[in-house]
């Protein structure tokens, strides 16, 4: 029996379970790795797996059951109704939505192309980088994928999806000294190899800068009007924003509850924020979420003021809202939760020009090397740094670390530019699930009076 004919008999079987709601994911997967440290090849792999989960809800308690066997299903449903039972405390809440029968499809296979032509490419990638003197080690981590999932659900729906991913992270250290730099580029698909190929390039340069970084200037610390470029404005919103948006985390938390009010102005009149899994062709892009509901444009943002935020089935109804399509799970090891997709701040009328033209001093941040949040509170490290000097960009500096509300930061956005670009680089985590294939993207954006410390 194929894991379609599998997938449609147990199906067909899900309603006469006592429970509120039942839902099937069945999954099949293949994927491959290379990693190097330094000049080396660490390692090769392939994998492929298979698997699926139950997931129940009784009365308000929820039931879950993964397994990597495709024989005894049926007492799998009744694991997951029985731990349902056990955790049920009232009412099962879900948004209504309509039954679907689907099959959405991939062209994309990067997984069939063969180790040894990946590792090809990847070779001269690392030639490039160990070409630049000054250079101490680096880093390449590669990793591809296509799974085909089935979701089947007690109330009627039936979807195929058959997707795949790729992903590349750089990394070259400069060191002198006993002072020690770094740079990077990471980058993804949503399958087409395509899209990591022909960056010798820029290899060249991530290397040439990490080491032009050893006799940078640090700045000093204060603040500063500054202007981040896509990737780091992308990452800023993904992190600091997007993940507040989240609605079984406003949920979960009163305190954000009182801040996350519909209607609140957070921004500006021209500040735009969304969260759009029906994009096509990103690492974040899909058709249907992982309860069978399907994606849409979503506004968190819209002129300044708080709209909307990102549901599961279950949130929308505990909070009165629509279900927005954004319960995903990184596997069938794992059972949906509300993530991102693609998540961005639309264009504005600005150029770069504009951006910078009026700063008599300020910065200039590109990139991203890493940062933490807290709640409304954040620290992002720039992977590059330059000065702006009336009106023009001036010296290069090293990385620096921005910091402060994320309320208050949204607030001091003054300008946006129209040069939207998305980041499909590295993987979103949750809950212990990563990484979760996302996008995030910005135009060039000005921030006043942001908090700028030295790297």
């Amino acid at each position: 029996m194929t894991i379609e004919e599998l997938a449609r008999d147990i199906a067909a079987r899900l309603p006469t379970y006592t429970a509120d709601y039942l839902e099937l994911r069945l999954e099949e997967s293949q994927s491959s790795q290379l990693a190097y440290r330094g000049r080396e090849l660490e390692g090769a792999w392939r994998a492929s797996d298979s698997g699926g989960a139950i997931r129940a809800a009784v009365k308000g308690g929820w039931g879950f059951a993964s397994f990597n066997s495709l024989e005894g299903i049926p007492g799998r449903i009744e694991q997951a109704i029985s731990q349902a039972a056990l955790a049920s405390r009232g009412e099962t809440e879900l948004a209504e939505v309509a039954a679907v029968s689907d099959s959405v499809a991939t062209e994309y296979d990067p997984v069939a192309l063969p180790l040894a032509a990946k590792k090809a490419l990847l070779d001269e990638y690392n030639d490039i980088i160990w070409a630049t003197p000054g250079i101490k080690t680096s880093f390449i981590r590669y990793g591809d994928s296509r799974k085909k999932s089935i979701f089947a659900s007690s109330n009627g729906s039936f979807i195929e999806q058959t997707r795949a991913d790729v992903s590349l992270r750089l990394t070259a250290v400069a060191a002198k000294d006993g002072d020690v730099q770094q740079s990077g580029l990471s980058l993804g698909s949503r399958g087409d190899f395509g899209a990591i190929e022909e960056l010798h390039q820029q290899v060249e340069e991530m290397a040439k800068h990490a080491v032009a970084l050893l006799s940078a200037p640090r700045v000093k610390a204060g603040e500063y009007t500054v202007v981040l470029d896509p990737v780091l404005a992308g990452v800023f919103i993904h992190e600091a924003f997007g993940h507040l948006s989240e609605a079984d985390f406003i949920y979960e938390n009163p305190p954000l509850r009182e801040i996350m009010v519909l209607g609140r102005e957070f921004g500006q009149p021209l500040l735009n924020v969304v969260d759009d899994p029906a994009l096509p062709g990103l690492r974040g892009s899909y058709r249907y979420d992982d309860e069978g509901v399907p994606t849409a444009k979503n506004y968190l943002v819209r002129e300044g003021k708080l709209v909307g935020r990102l549901h599961s089935r279950e949130t929308a109804a505990k909070l009165g809202e629509a279900p927005s399509g954004n319960a995903r799970a990184v596997s069938y090891r794992f059972p949906p939760i509300v993530r991102m997709s693609n998540t961005y701040i639309e264009p504005g009328q600005a150029s770069f020009d504009d951006l910078i033209g009026d700063i008599k001093e300020g910065v200039y941040a590109k990139n991203w090397y890493g940062g933490t949040t807290s709640m409304e509170m954040f620290t992002f490290s720039s992977g590059e740094a330059y000065m702006i000097r009336g009106g023009k960009l001036a010296e290069a500096v090293r990385p620096v670390v921005l910091s402060g509300n994320v309320f208050t930061t949204l607030k001091s956005i003054d300008g946006i530019a129209g040069d939207l670009e998305m980041n499909q680089g590295g993987g979103c985590g949750k809950a212990g699930q990563y990484p979760l294939p996302v996008s995030n993207g910005s135009p060039h954006i000005r921030l006043q009076r942001c908090l700028v410390g030295g790297g």
